[in-house]
């Protein structure tokens, strides 16, 4: 049986960690946290307030952006910071919104 050459080498070569991040972008809140401290570093509680979450639900939530490298993370004292990892996160978001709508647009069934 012959294999096609793979198309997109780099991205097949790291298919677990696009999957790690697509999981840790697919839930609405971490969207709305990552977009919140786009801006500049926020403390929990500022987020909180920002938000209108919970303060156990943004801390699970930072928490999981931590982990996925999406928030950098400072302690000054006895608050954190958290701020976006890399701007590049924000072109991702915004290539992705764009994607969404053309999409959506074409689809003809639900």
């Amino acid at each position: 049986m012959t294999s096609k050459k793979d198309k997109h080498p780099k991205l097949s070569e790291h298919l677990d960690t696009i999957g790690i991040l697509a999981k840790s972008l697919s839930d609405e809140n971490r969207l709305r946290i990552l977009l919140c401290v786009s801006n500049g570093k926020k403390a929990v509680s500022r987020i909180v307030e920002e938000l209108d979450l919970s303060q156990p639900l943004v801390s699970h939530h930072l928490k999981e952006l931590k982990r996925t490298l999406l928030v950098k993370v400072e302690r000054n004292g006895p608050f954190i910071y958290y701020e976006l990892a890399d701007k590049r996160i924000l072109d991702i978001l915004n290539e992705l919104n764009l994607l969404a709508k053309d999409l959506l647009t074409k689809r003809k069934t639900f």
